[in-house]
């Protein structure tokens, strides 16, 4: 009998039950961990595996861009929460917004949001190391939005399109100009004063990126952009079609006032600020035209002579 009650006590000592004094543990293990995350944001699953294989897809787009006639520039990339929140807010054409995943949901992350749902801009959730790839490490604080490839014009079209409507070609080239808001300033004086387009080099300028069409106010969706292969051979191509090539230069010989051509088909070429028309570029111009300056300024930026100029063609052929 003694044998039988050790051996009942052992079995009941070996059985699981409430530890006196647990302070309520079992109570807060069965409270749970809140809400189960989305499946996108659970590490492992498959919607997550699909959402990061999107967003390497979408990135590596940008090297596969065709050149030539009506060529496209590789998409763009704006990382940051303000430059995000200002693109979209200045309607700059995008393709996708991406958020990273578990971000701080502040002022900025909800505008961008708010603005891309608006626009029917896709939103795009990643992990940050996806982020972080795709922007080469940038500081994108969580925001990143892919503008479109930007897809160019031939310069023939540009004159092309202008007989075609009966009216002379007027159109501004930019020779090493570098800085995109130069750039969205001169797209938008040729859009106030109905140029026919502008032509940029295709090495060694400024392209239609993020700032460009920031600073074109939004004339950029209707004006023409071209990209020239020799800008030289561009302008020579110009001329045997009938257009005068006009440069803009501090020491022309000819003032603007005294310019009877613009009323004609015309191209305006201004040079960078720095270093004026190149020396080729130069050469090939027909004539050299210097804006008076009575307040002493030694020179004027691209964006700001070719508003000039093109004021004038504009008053001239009213």
């Amino acid at each position: 009998m003694a044998g039988n009650s050790q051996r009942r006590n052992r079995r009941t000592a070996n059985k699981k039950g409430a530890t006196v004094g647990s302070g309520g543990q079992r109570r807060r293990g069965l409270e749970g961990k809140g809400p189960t995350p989305p499946a996108e944001a659970r590490k492992g699953h498959a919607k997550q595996r699909a959402a990061n294989a999107k967003v390497k897809r979408a990135a590596s787009a940008q090297s596969r861009r065709p050149s030539g006639r009506g060529a496209k520039s590789t998409s763009e990339l704006v990382a940051g929460r303000n430059p995000v929140v200002e693109a979209l807010r200045a309607d700059i054409p995008a393709t996708a917004v991406y958020v990273q995943q578990f971000i701080d949901n502040d002022e900025r992350v909800r505008e961008a949001v708010k603005l891309a749902t608006e626009r029917g801009v896709p939103l795009m959730e990643a992990p940050r190391p996806e982020l972080d790839r795709i922007t080469n490490g940038l500081n994108h604080q969580g925001l990143v939005l892919q503008i479109p490839p930007y897809e160019y014009a031939h310069p023939e079209d540009l004159a092309a399109e202008a007989f075609d409507a009966g009216e002379d070609p007027l159109i501004v080239a930019l020779d090493g100009v570098t800085d995109p808001r130069n750039l969205g300033a001169v797209v938008r004086s040729v859009a106030a004063f109905g140029g026919h387009g502008v032509v940029v080099p295709e090495r060694r300028a400024a392209g239609m990126t993020a700032g460009a069409w920031k600073t074109s106010a939004g004339t950029a969706a209707r004006v023409s952009v071209a990209r020239a292969t020799n800008l030289t051979r561009t302008l020579e191509a110009y001329q045997k079609a009938g257009l005068t090539v006009v440069g803009l230069a501090a020491d022309g010989e000819v003032e603007l006032h005294e310019l009877e051509l613009l009323s004609g088909p015309v191209v305006i070429v201004a040079g960078s600020e720095g270093k004026g028309l190149s020396r080729l570029v130069g050469e090939t111009c027909d004539v050299r035209v210097r804006i008076p300056m009575p307040g002493g300024a030694e020179s004027l930026n691209a964006g700001v002579a070719a508003g000039i100029v093109l004021y004038e063609a504009a008053r001239r052929r009213a």
